[in-house]
């Protein structure tokens, strides 16, 4: 099963995080399939930058997003446009 989830860099105290698709049996900072976006927490406003095709098709396909993927992609108005292909409109 394919995982959207966040893959920890950076270096001690100042953690910067990709958003990628990985297998669900791989570990946090393993071997992954596709890198979809950046997130980087220390800055003040927390900027994010995501492919939101990319995370749309894995989402298609059935990927199961982590809590705070789930929500970057719903403040990034990818979880809407899912909802809305689900939906068939």
């Amino acid at each position: 099963m394919v995982k959207l989830r966040l893959r920890r860099m950076g270096k001690k105290g100042q953690p910067f995080y990709r958003i990628v698709a990985a297998d669900s049996r791989s570990p946090r900072d393993g071997k992954f399939i596709q890198e979809i976006g950046t997130y980087n927490p220390v800055k003040a406003d927390a900027p994010v930058t995501l492919d939101k095709d990319a995370a749309l098709e894995w989402l298609k396909k059935g990927a199961q997003p982590s809590d705070t993927v789930r929500s970057i992609l719903s403040k990034e108005g990818v979880m809407t446009a899912y909802h809305e292909y689900k939906l068939g409109k």
